[in-house]
């Protein structure tokens, strides 16, 4: 059966994964994966200063294609709010941060930001 992808890309699959297994690394033993913070991980903290400190300097925040239903990304549109900065938001779906944001795009992300780069 083909996955079905819901509107913030994650597949829904069919099928028992218990038995997944992770290759180790044949260098370090350690766990194989791209350089991405899955579900249930933890940011690096320096990653998070960094991105807070990118906020702070900001003249504003855009969201997109996230529901920002995890705080990982949530506390970013927070914090921007805080700061006064404006928010914008760019989703299909709801957002966690609907009642934050200064503008609200519920429209196809793609056709969206094609138009915006053939503006600027």
């Amino acid at each position: 059966m083909t996955p079905v992808v819901g509107p913030d890309g994650d597949a829904f699959l069919e099928g028992d994964f218990s038995d997944f297994d992770v290759p180790a690394c044949l260098h370090c033993g350690g766990i194989l994966k791209p350089d991405v913070v899955y579900f249930g991980d933890n940011v690096p903290r320096p990653r998070v200063e960094q991105a807070m400190q990118s906020v702070e300097q900001s003249a504003g925040l855009l969201v997109v294609g996230s529901s920002l239903m995890v705080f990982s990304g949530f506390r970013f549109a927070r914090q921007a709010h805080q700061l006064g900065r404006p928010l914008t938001l760019l989703n299909l779906g709801k957002t966690r941060a609907d009642n934050l944001a200064s503008y609200r795009l519920q429209t196809p992300i793609i056709e969206t930001l094609d138009c915006v780069a053939r503006l600027l």
